[in-house]
């Protein structure tokens, strides 16, 4: 996009393997699982995966990295020629390749290779700086930082700084505008037991000590699945920026997420504030999308598209449930006025499968089953409302006036509607059989229904006469 300067990555590249399999059965020789390859997939890791991910809204991203001459090294650069400019230093010895063998989706082990310490940088590295809009460090411990500090030290009195530190690394450099920890680290970094979960006042605390000890404006805790701490300097009071929902799947990769959409949001000219909400909420789609592990959602990252965000996109949310064996369920309706009939048949539908998805009639399908005045709330509201029930997962709108075409899409394992049908009248029973779902029906509580909300809000506006005396 023109009129931005880049958005410039520095930091530690890896190479990232998943062989994903199978299984099934013990090896004989020893209680290890044997497991049985489906498939392989690379793909850079670490500041790699940062800068292809906040290239994805076509800002320009320049990586300032070491590479080598090494298969890993080349592999790397394949994957990211074209999508961001790289900006080398030399390695004296090889990348290193991190693979995680994962059987029906979940790791078994990680194996980790290679190795190597990066040369010094020549002058690309503060003309790349000296252009930047803002820069992020992703700090993998492997010392590209470490070989730029000075250059560092000195954009951060001039460049919005995001700084994601790793135990192993150095301290940010001073000046830093927002540090991103996640809790592990933070305890790491002060003293705290392995096997103990501090409180979010305890998060606080050591955040703020952190803030003062680094210098930095903010220190943004990541806690995972419920959301960003962010703590200042001085113990001032802290803010938490909640996960906008709980995102089931593949946390691999999130932390980069978080920070790349957060580095790119400072450099679009958000408050910090703003930038983390924007990054929180970029990295629960990530997640509920399947994660970098996802091969799909990491051919649309370097496509230059721009992931799901909030609300779930329900195709990524199937195909990363599907992807680990989970079951998919749906439900449809109009969903005009939200009542307990509609949250006691949602949260029983929800505890059926591992996601729930809710197929809402549009405004227009509505009216043309409805009539005039119809609907109530509009399309948008509808969506929100459901979208913030904890029993849905996603909601998908659909035009026609049936979820037919939108269920021959998502294919759900199961399809639920309310105790006032029955499976013999629902169109959509022989649609789900054909991919071999199954069409249920739930139990309704009698009496609740729009229709009668609204019959009985009109009632009670009317005007109340007084007779006369």
């Amino acid at each position: 996009m023109t009129g931005r300067g880049p958005l410039v990555v520095v930091g530690d590249v890896l190479l990232d393997e998943d062989i994903e399999g199978v299984a099934e059965r013990l090896a004989p020789d020893a209680p290890a699982p044997v497991v049985d390859v489906r498939g392989k997939h690379r793909r850079p890791g670490g500041a790699g995966l940062a800068a292809a991910l906040a290239a994805q809204d076509g800002r320009e991203v320049v990586l300032v990295t070491a590479l080598g001459d090494d298969p890993a090294s080349e592999a790397v650069r394949r994957a990211l020629t074209g999508r961001v400019r790289l900006v080398e230093l030399p390695l004296s010895g090889t990348l290193p390749v991190k693979t995680r063998v994962l059987a029906g989706g979940r790791p078994l082990v990680r194996i980790d290779r290679g190795g190597g310490t990066p040369g010094s940088p020549d002058g690309s590295v503060g003309e790349a700086l000296a252009q930047a809009d803002a820069v992020l460090v992703a700090d993998y411990g492997r010392h590209t930082a470490d070989a730029v500090r000075e250059q560092l030290a000195e954009t951060a009195h001039r460049t919005q700084l995001v700084w994601d530190p790793h135990p192993r690394g150095a301290a940010p450099v001073p000046g830093a505008r927002i540090v991103t920890p996640n809790a592990a680290e933070v305890r790491s970094l002060t003293g705290s037991p392995a096997d103990e979960e501090p409180s979010l006042r305890d998060f606080a605390e050591r955040g703020s000590r952190l803030a003062d000890r680094w210098t930095a404006a903010t220190v943004a805790v990541t806690l995972g699945e419920r959301g960003v701490l962010l703590t200042r300097p001085g113990g001032g009071t802290p803010m938490l920026v909640p996960a906008p929902y709980r995102a089931d799947g593949d946390p691999c990769g999130a932390g980069d997420c978080f920070a790349a959409a957060t580095a790119t949001a400072l450099a679009d000219g958000a408050l910090p504030e703003e930038a983390v909400q924007r990054g929180v909420a970029r990295a629960a789609a990530f997640v509920a999308a399947g994660g970098a592990g996802n091969p799909k959602l990491w051919r649309t990252a370097f496509a230059g598209r721009t992931p799901p965000t909030a609300p779930t996109d329900p195709f990524a949310l199937v195909d990363s449930v599907r992807a680990r064996g989970g079951t998919v369920v749906a439900t449809g309706g109009c969903f005009d006025l939200l009542h307990a009939g509609h949250v006691g048949l949602l949260e029983s539908a929800r505890r059926i499968g591992d996601c729930l998805i809710v197929c809402v009639n549009s405004d227009a399908s509505i009216t043309r089953r409805k009539g005039p005045g119809r609907p109530l709330n509009p399309v948008e509201d509808r969506v929100r409302v459901l979208a913030g029930l904890g029993s849905v997962d996603a909601v998908a709108v659909f035009e026609e006036d049936t979820p037919i075409a939108l269920l021959s899409r998502l294919r759900p394992d199961v399809w639920v509607k309310g105790g006032d049908y029955s499976v013999e009248d629902l169109p959509e029973a022989d649609v789900v059989r054909a991919w071999g779902g199954q069409a249920v029906v739930l139990p309704y509580l009698d009496g609740r229904s729009t229709t009668l909300l609204a019959h009985r809000a009109a009632e009670s506006a009317k005007p109340v006469r007084t007779p006369p005396r």
